[in-house]
């Protein structure tokens, strides 16, 4: 998300091309909410915290605010990779994209979703933006 609310980001350009080809594939799980904003906040200033809040207020992106078998499933990961430190929020985002059948995740974070096997293999964007065409 950092990526494409930061349009000097190298990803930032190909992330929004995929975004607004089908902004309504963007599923956002609950818990990087608080997690965007801190790091929109801290690393790109007050106003990109400000726009990631008003797309989500406007459903620019869809939220996906979980089943409560999402956090047993992050749970299971969690112990699963024990040596990796996921967290809930990275858990959380697996839990979701394997109840939800996802084609891809965006994620530049490549240490953890590159090593764990997620349900369905999706795509990890912008990684495997190549392997599309």
């Amino acid at each position: 998300m950092l990526a494409l609310l930061d349009r000097n980001d190298r990803h930032h350009d190909a992330l929004r091309e995929i975004c607004e080809q089908d902004p309504s594939v963007w599923i956002l799980p609950w818990a990087i909410l608080p997690e965007v904003d801190y790091l929109a906040a801290t690393q790109l200033g007050h106003r990109a915290a400000a726009a990631f809040l008003d797309d989500v207020a406007d459903a620019s992106f869809r939220v996906e605010w979980g089943r409560d078998e999402d956090v047993e499933r992050a749970r299971h990961i969690c112990h699963r990779y024990a040596s990796l430190h996921l967290g809930l929020v990275d858990a959380v985002v697996i839990a979701v994209a394997e109840r939800l059948h996802a084609r891809a995740i965006a994620t530049l974070d490549l240490r953890h979703f590159g090593a764990v096997k997620i349900d369905g293999a999706p795509q990890l964007l912008p990684r495997d933006l190549r392997q599309r065409t």
